[in-house]
């Protein structure tokens, strides 16, 4: 069974930092592309950035594009979302998948 558990999340004012860890277990974490999405309060459910299997490929949404980074270590079959210079707008619960499967998300604050 595919589990997927996000954390790392909290209350961080504007400009601040914050670093989501995804812990992954049920499937070869290191053979597979990941992805974090969000969903803000009120809205649907946005993309925010992918890794392939190995690390070397990432892309980001435009709207994080430069301030977040993602990476992984297949080692520990852990993801990873590095958050900088966070903006109201980021607040939402934070998810990483696979695929369309979700895990359990973390909520994000930015707040002054």
């Amino acid at each position: 069974e595919v589990q997927l558990v996000a954390s790392g999340g909290g209350l961080v004012q504007p400009g601040g930092s914050l670093r989501l860890s995804c812990a992954a277990s049920g499937f070869r974490f290191s053979l597979f592309g990941m992805s974090w999405v969000r969903q803000a309060p009120g809205k649907g459910l946005e993309w925010v950035s992918y890794i392939d299997s190995g690390g070397a490929t990432t892309t980001y949404a435009d709207s994080v594009k430069g301030r977040f980074t993602i990476s992984r270590d297949n080692a520990e079959n852990t993801l990873y979302l590095q958050m900088n210079s966070l903006k109201p707008d980021d607040t939402a619960v934070y998810y990483c998948s696979k695929g369309a499967v979700r895990g359990q998300g973390t909520q994000v604050t930015v707040s002054s």
